[in-house]
């Protein structure tokens, strides 16, 4: 009882020290509003910048816009632009009233302000075609994601990868993705596969992220939606054949389009898990709009050389208990 004891009282710490960081970055952020009502421009921007440099995972979209406001008033043209790139792809960002925003006015003759406008005109008219309820419900959860890898990383770091606090993260971030997929699949038995189209791109990433912790069955039963999704450009590919390989892998068969990289405990050398038909993987991974194989091997530091890799296949098998 003890240990439990303790290790419910570790795991408060951590959470609290989360709560703290928040609540410093919110404190800095409003000293920053309040230099920005006081016009004292740059003294704002600078406390913009020492929030996202302390507590980045908090930053919103409005902060980094106030931001971007700052160093425009303040003359500091380059550092505004850094803020509003860094916010222009997020469909989130599609407020039209940026253009007349006086306070950006001092940027529209540089040459970079064309391509912001462009962006936001773009998230405008993606925005305006979305669920905007359910999009707010999977962007909810996507924020709640953010908040996961954070604590994840900070826990480790403060904790180590074994501790106690860790297991009982990784248990409630568990816990809450399968809250997560009961409600999830319950929208989607009422009103089918939810594409970019629907819930936007950010919303996609989360269903699928969710979809992962399902068990193979139900995973099996939403295939068919997600390659009808795909096929419609309403779903990235790299979802289904990340999902696709996964399961085939799971019920002993080799994986289709090679997605799923393997890591050799011993050596920590990575490795493709056993795949089908290594000599055609790039013709079928073109077929579903995927990038070529090599171009997707690079970011695991792996070079394909399909005889190389033919001659490990029968090892592969036998590792992953293929049939």
């Amino acid at each position: 009882m003890k240990k439990i004891i303790l290790t419910f009282l570790t795991v408060l710490s951590a959470g609290y020290l989360f709560c703290q960081d928040k609540e410093k970055y919110a404190e800095l952020v409003n000293e920053a509003d309040k230099l920005y009502a006081n016009k004292e421009y740059l003294k704002s921007a600078n406390k913009y910048s020492e929030a996202f440099s302390e507590y980045d995972i908090y930053a919103q979209i409005t902060d980094r816009y106030k931001a971007a406001c700052s160093w425009a008033l303040a003359g500091q043209t380059d550092s505004a632009f850094v803020q509003l790139f860094q916010i222009a792809h997020i469909e989130d960002f599609s407020d039209l009233n940026i253009v007349n925003d006086l306070a950006l006015s001092s940027l529209h003759s540089d040459e970079r302000w064309n391509f912001i406008v462009e962006f936001v005109k773009q998230n405008n008219e993606k925005t305006s075609k979305l669920d905007a309820v359910l999009a707010a419900k999977f962007d909810s959860v996507y924020q709640t994601h953010r908040q996961y890898d954070f604590e994840l990383k900070e826990t480790e770091k403060k904790y180590g990868r074994n501790s106690s606090e860790m297991q009982q993260l990784v248990k409630s971030i568990n816990e809450q993705n399968a809250a997560n997929l009961v409600k999830i699949t319950k929208i989607i038995d009422e009103k089918g596969w939810l594409g970019s189209d629907i819930i936007g791109e950010r919303g996609s990433q989360v269903l699928f992220s969710i979809l992962q912790y399902a068990d193979t069955q139900t995973q099996e039963n939403y295939l068919p939606l997600i390659k009808e999704s795909v096929a419609k450009g309403n779903t990235d590919p790299s979802y289904l054949a990340l999902l696709e390989d996964e399961i085939a892998l799971k019920q002993g068969r080799r994986q289709i389009y090679g997605s799923r990289i393997g890591i050799d405990i011993k050596t920590g050398k990575t490795y493709v898990a056993p795949l089908e038909d290594p000599d055609n993987v790039d013709k079928r991974r073109k077929e579903i709009g995927l990038n070529k194989y090599q171009d997707y091997l690079s970011i695991f530091g792996i070079t394909w050389n399909v005889d190389e890799y033919k001659k490990e296949l029968p090892e592969l098998d036998t590792k992953h208990g293929i049939k």
